[in-house]
């Protein structure tokens, strides 16, 4: 596998990458604006690599008789924890071949550009090339899946077995096992794999080949052997329908006592977060609502008290023997310089009484 030497977003010539290219950087800085704290592609590529857990050579090749790591095993074993660290890989084919192979067959080599993106947008560009061989028409995609599958492994550093993980925690040496135990490990192994075979010939489903495949969350799928004898609860979603705070923290006590690992605490953790937040604001809108029916309630009684005052106005003008009602409108103006319409309760009620004192003086 090589570093790619390329400008910013633009592939170096095909000719450059395979002799001796002007070296320019094999990484692009995030945008301009990117706050200095935000995790890098290298930071990010290290969280993931200490997260993903170890992909062994559980499948078998029947064939040929070999045992290999698919590249579906090395994408299950990594999606989890690139999501965790916002880590995400953008494939580009930038040199591809083919020639035939025998009557059917199709021979293809290719080279792969990654870009592996980091929160912040910066990227560390990685090629490699890729061959297959397949009597269909499925031999490029297989080049890709081998190219992906090292990449991962090489760049990713994943573990290819339990000791890859647990060596710093070991004080001794494991004891190598006696050669009666070592024949009958490999009984064991070769029957396991008879078994898988079988299964595959039957449409079983094959066990996970890692916790943190991408078949669901943690606590969504077991090992294969305690799924047929118990599934294991959905604590996730028990969660989400806990009615109250003493029912989640039932079965949040319970995912801890089953070993729930702390990115899973912290799921249920958001859903109890989440449902607090819901409860809060549904409580607090009949009270909203309450409060803007009585402040438009307060709006609109000025405005229903100065309709009465003019309708007021018009009847005591009625009653002095004024009865059109520009000219009500006209005494109006003349003494406050507006329309009824727009004077205030104080000055309508005051003409009115006006008006009512002079009929009342005509008719005494």
């Amino acid at each position: 596998m090589t570093v790619t030497q390329l400008h910013p977003n633009q592939l170096a010539p095909a000719e450059a990458v395979e002799g001796a290219p002007s070296v320019r950087t094999a990484y692009e800085p995030a945008p301009p604006g990117t706050p200095a704290d935000t995790p890098r592609v290298f930071q990010v590529i290290h969280g993931v690599m200490q997260d993903v857990m170890p992909v062994r050579k559980d499948q078998q090749n029947t064939q040929q008789n070999y045992s290999f790591r698919g590249v579906d095993d090395a994408m299950s074993a990594m999606a989890g924890p690139m999501r965790s660290h916002g880590c995400f890989i953008a494939p580009e084919v930038v040199e591809h071949h083919q020639r035939p192979r025998g009557d059917k067959g199709t021979h293809t080599n290719l080279r792969m550009l990654y870009r592996i993106y980091g929160p912040a947008g910066d990227c560390l560009l990685v090629t490699l090339p890729g061959e297959a061989m397949d009597s269909g028409d499925k031999s490029t995609n297989k080049a890709m899946s081998a190219a992906l599958k090292y990449m991962l492994f090489t760049v990713f550093m994943i573990p290819v077995d339990s000791r890859s993980i647990d060596d710093s925690d070991q004080d001794t040496a494991p004891i190598p096992a006696a050669p009666q135990q070592r024949q009958q490990g490999g009984q064991q192994r070769q029957q396991q794999r008879r078994n898988g075979g079988q299964q595959r010939q039957q449409g079983g489903q094959q066990p996970r080949r890692s916790n943190r495949a991408e078949a669901g969350p943690w606590e969504q799928q077991a090992p294969a052997q305690q799924q047929r004898q118990q599934p294991r609860p959905d604590y996730l979603a028990q969660a989400r329908k806990a009615q109250n705070p003493e029912a989640f923290a039932k079965v949040r006590a319970a995912a801890v006592a089953a070993g729930a690992p702390p990115e899973f605490i912290a799921q249920l953790d958001q859903v109890d977060a989440a449902k607090r937040q819901a409860a809060q604001k549904s409580q607090q809108a009949p009270a909203q609502q309450q409060g803007a029916a009585a402040q438009q309630q307060r709006q609109r009684q000025p405005a229903d008290e100065q309709a009465v005052a003019v309708g007021e106005l018009y009847d005591a003008a009625r009653t002095a023997g004024v009865t059109d009602r520009a000219e009500v409108e006209q005494l109006f103006s003349s003494k406050y310089g507006r329309k009824s319409a727009e004077g205030t309760v104080e000055q309508l009620r005051e003409m009115r009484d006006d008006l009512l004192d002079a009929a009342k003086a005509a008719t005494a």
